[in-house]
């Protein structure tokens, strides 16, 4: 592993975090606690990640922002915990090459305390230009069926919420839990964000574009079929412990999600899904 690829040490709060860096100059952290991405910087470019700068960085919570890995549930779509366990957990670091890391998740005493199943995650990093691309796998190494929700929980930095917005769902039915879960069509080409915001949106087409001139953004996914849009607003954002007052101004978090249908894997069967986002 050398220098140009990653560097291995301590990252905030003492957890271990590898610097990923590729030939062209793009960079990545990425937290084993969690296997978290933390920061993403284009070649040339700026951060494109949002990152509270009151996240805890601990061993038993999870960092706020960056790329949270929600599995084996959504939310509180189920018995388990709000948003499974996989973001509070040490992965570890299987391999590194230039501009890619790979990190892995098995069932231990402690997941199996919670979901009594077998498995293996793997989360595939790969940085390159204008590209960070996002790859989760979930394999069925039990002898008993497995169903499952998530999402690639992303958290992307904006300058001004009041300035952004999401192409590309024009038209979709989306579930707003803001509103009890009511369903509705979207009717507008651009979804702009106003107060709080926390949508299911179902059938998605490819792309969306987030724009916040003169910058934009392109969000691709492979697997997922659903995305989540979420942004706090003032109110929600004052009351969480672990973002400041006005975070909500500078952050909105487009998820490639698995929600609407839980993923079922026989034993020994894989699923894939990606997130793929170019600035």
């Amino acid at each position: 592993m050398n220098s140009t690829v990653a560097a291995l040490g301590p990252g905030n709060g003492g957890l271990l975090k590898a610097a990923l860096k590729a030939a062209d100059g793009a960079q990545a952290d990425i937290y084993l606690h969690g296997g978290h991405v933390t920061s993403w910087i284009p070649a040339g470019g700026d951060e494109r990640l949002f990152l509270s700068r009151m996240s805890e960085f601990s061993s038993t919570s999870s960092i706020r922002g960056g790329v949270p890995i929600i599995f084996p549930q959504f939310a509180a779509e189920g018995p388990l915990p709000r948003h499974g366990f996989a973001r509070r957990m040490n992965w570890e670091l299987v391999r590194v090459e230039e501009g890619c890391a790979e990190l892995c998740l098995r069932d231990s005493e402690a997941t199996r305390a919670i979901w009594p199943v077998n498995f293996l995650a793997n989360l595939v990093v790969t940085i390159g230009g204008a590209v960070l691309k996002m790859e989760f796998v979930v394999t069925n190494t039990g002898s008993q069926p497995l169903s499952f929700t998530g999402a690639l929980h992303t958290y992307l930095r904006v300058t001004n919420i009041d300035r952004v917005t999401l192409e590309g769902l024009a038209d979709v039915t989306y579930q707003d839990n803001v509103l009890g879960r009511q369903k509705f069509v979207q009717m507008e080409r651009d979804l702009r964000i106003q107060g709080e915001m926390e949508r299911l949106y179902f059938d998605v087409k490819q792309p969306l574009i987030l724009s916040e001139p003169p910058q934009a953004l392109s969000i691709k996914m492979k697997g997922f079929k659903n995305v989540m849009v979420w942004n706090p607003g003032a109110e929600r954002s004052a009351a969480l412990p672990d973002m400041l007052p006005d975070d909500y101004r500078h952050m909105l978090c487009v998820e490639a999600a698995q929600v609407s249908k839980a993923v079922e894997l026989a034993p020994g069967e894989t699923w894939y899904g990606a997130q793929i986002l170019e600035a």
